[in-house]
């Protein structure tokens, strides 16, 4: 080839720029007759540098745009000096794909154009890229169906529609009955099975028109679009019941579920995606109330119940302002050396207007609400009280321990916030220990790390609550500071009849003792349960086989009680 100069430059300094540059680069003549290529151009299209020279860039379309397209294109080439934009090209193999196209004139010194140059960059893995995570951003990553943002997208659009016809929709909200026991007691790889194959069920059972989402963690939101009578909301929601009644196999054994579901319509029970959500929920935990496995309307007669949620922040914002909460205290007993070890701290609050609440209930309307951290601080401050009110140190310097809220943990202020409650109580951080759910500990290993670093510096001692009902294991858990693992009950409670139970829980004994950590198992009930984990080799054992949660004041009776029975065996 003859050398070519461009605007003046020898063809040896464009060759260097072309080998080095990443984007396609292809020049041409005044008649668009193609005159150099770099490498980048033959990794691109397909097409080797001989292949293309002398050929104009027609070689290169993909007949997706139009003539007039392109005469756009060169006129504005034209008029500017410049063009660019997104085209569609055609590579050598057939494959038609996208690319980020810069066309320029090249004029000499006396401004006349001597020749194109155009610079493209290939946008296939952009747009793969966009694509997915378009994907991921609309869809459930476990279940394939949408996820909540996208079920509000096209709730949106379905509604809009609507505004101008008379047309009537239906909402059915989902949710699974005792998944939490199962997940417990199996594991979350089989409750996220689970989740798959019941998704699957329900997709069976809808049309193309109809949408699906999962809403939360055993929730799914149905809408049926275009109905022509409320009976074929019911009869899907017989046909859900009877699909999901049906076993599912997983692991070679057979799991039994069942679901309650409530229904609202449009336009009778809302006129937007929020109200129809909200009323279908309430009817859910109708269904849910009054013996599950069954679905419910919406009715008017349902609105009373939704203003116990409004009763109840009002109640406990009262109950921290005026520090009415309780707690109670249940002993943790070494059957080793039959003394008493510690004793878990457990709040409990009756409200004038509803009565005794149960923590499963208040605990997370405060993490829903904002409550939390001012109920925890107030939960840290009656421990205390009750610790140096009731001289609870002199019961065998046995050390209490918190239930820690996972949100309240992940708060930034968490560590700073523990530490002046207890500087202000004058309590020695040394006879606490903080309780913390496996979930929580795993989440966010790093900052979890250094927080729980933290506390072990100032004198807490740790554990991780209902272990083995998470994802975590036990090689794992040896990078944070703990101390304790507490089996979660489900283990516990069917320990003699569940032979998996009585492997699983030998298992994280042995493992604990190998990590160094002590094992504490909760919820023990009958001298069987006991004694079963006697022989397995766990030390310390809590449940109401010993005692009941008890007031900080009958703590003391219960040392001495104690104390009579162990000389009395002696």
């Amino acid at each position: 080839m003859e050398e070519l100069t461009i605007s003046g430059f020898p063809i040896e300094l464009s060759e260097k720029v072309f080998q080095k540059v990443a984007e396609g680069i292809m020049i041409t003549d005044l008649s668009k007759r193609i005159l150099h290529v770099n490498p980048a151009f033959e990794i691109v299209t397909g097409f080797q540098r001989d292949e293309v020279i002398g050929h104009t860039p027609k070689i290169l379309q993909s007949g997706i745009h139009k003539g007039d397209f392109y005469q756009s294109m060169w006129t504005e080439v034209q008029t500017t000096g410049e063009w660019q934009g997104e085209i569609w090209n055609r590579r050598k193999n057939g494959e038609i794909y996208p690319e980020w196209l810069n066309i320029m004139a090249i004029r000499d010194n006396g401004g006349e154009i001597r020749n194109y140059c155009g610079i493209f960059t290939d946008l296939t893995d952009r747009k793969s890229a966009e694509k997915e995570l378009k994907e991921m951003a609309l869809t459930d990553s476990l279940t394939g169906v949408s996820n909540r943002y996208d079920f509000a997208e096209r709730m949106q659009q379905l509604l809009k529609t609507s505004e101008k016809y008379t047309i009537t929709h239906s909402l059915l909200f989902l949710d699974l009955d005792r998944f939490k026991q199962i997940n417990d007691s199996l594991g979350h790889d089989i409750g996220d099975r689970l989740l798959v194959e019941v998704s699957q069920r329900i997709r069976e059972l809808i049309k193309n028109k109809d949408i699906i989402a999962r809403y939360g963690g055993d929730e799914f939101v149905i809408a049926l679009s275009a109905i022509k009578h409320p009976r074929e909301a019911a009869h899907l929601a017989e046909s859900i019941i009877d699909a999901l009644g049906r076993p599912f196999l997983l692991n070679e054994e057979e799991i039994y579920i069942s679901t309650s579901i409530g229904i609202s319509l449009y336009p009778n029970d809302g006129q937007t995606a929020d109200e129809l959500l909200r009323k279908a929920d309430k009817a859910m935990y109708f269904s849910k109330e009054n013996g599950r496995n069954q679905f419910c309307f919406f009715h008017d007669e349902l609105k009373p119940s939704s203003k116990r949620h409004v009763v109840l922040e009002s109640e406990l914002r009262k109950a921290i302002e005026l520090k009415t909460v309780k707690m109670v205290y249940q002993p943790k007993i070494d059957i080793v050396n039959n003394r008493i070890t510690g004793y878990e701290a457990l709040v409990r609050w009756e409200s004038e207007k509803l009565g005794q609440v149960s923590p499963a209930e208040f605990i997370p309307h405060a993490e829903s609400s904002g409550l939390i951290a001012p109920l925890s601080e107030l939960i840290f401050e009656k421990v205390c009280e009750d610790f140096i009110q009731f001289n609870m140190e002199r019961g065998n310097k046995a050390p209490i321990s918190i239930n820690i809220s996972g949100m309240h943990f992940q708060q930034s202020q968490f560590v700073s916030t523990l530490k002046s409650v207890f500087e202000r109580m004058n309590c020695q951080p040394s006879f606490f220990e903080l309780e913390l759910t496996e979930h929580t500990i795993m989440a966010n290993g790093t900052e979890t790390a250094d927080k729980l670093n933290e506390l072990k510096n100032l004198g807490f001692k740790i554990s991780v609550d209902d272990f083995g009902t998470g994802y975590s294991s036990l090689s794992y858990l040896h990078r944070f500071p703990i101390d304790y693992l507490k089996i979660d009950r489900s283990f516990i409670s069917n320990i003699n009849g569940i032979k998996e139970n009585e492997l699983i829980v030998n298992a994280i004994i042995n493992m604990a003792a190998s990590l160094q950590m002590d094992v504490i198992a909760e919820g023990a009930e009958t001298t069987e349960q006991v004694e079963l984990l006697r022989r397995l080799g766990c030390g310390i054992v809590q449940g109401y086989y010993f005692s009941k949660p008890m007031p900080a004041e009958s703590v003391s009776y219960f040392v001495e009680e104690w104390n009579i029975s162990q000389q009395e065996r002696v």
